[in-house]
């Protein structure tokens, strides 16, 4: 008689590994580098304010999608 070892077949539940999650950083970071040169285009409230906004919405989605992939 052999004694054989049986190995259970793991089951990963782990979507960090989805292209969704890459994807949507892609974008988060574009967002944030985009809002960072047009801060430093023109010294003026406008240009300022927007590069801000863009900088902010890069930061929200990427802080959203990492505590996605953590969940």
């Amino acid at each position: 008689m052999s004694n054989s070892v049986r190995k259970t077949q793991r089951t990963n539940d782990n979507n960090a590994n989805e292209t969704k999650y890459y994807v949507t950083l892609v974008v988060a970071i574009i967002f944030g580098v985009a809002g960072t040169f047009v801060r430093f285009i023109q010294d003026s409230f406008l240009f300022t304010s927007i590069g801000n906004v863009l900088l902010i919405i890069g930061s929200v989605i990427a802080i959203n999608t990492v505590f996605k992939i953590m969940k």
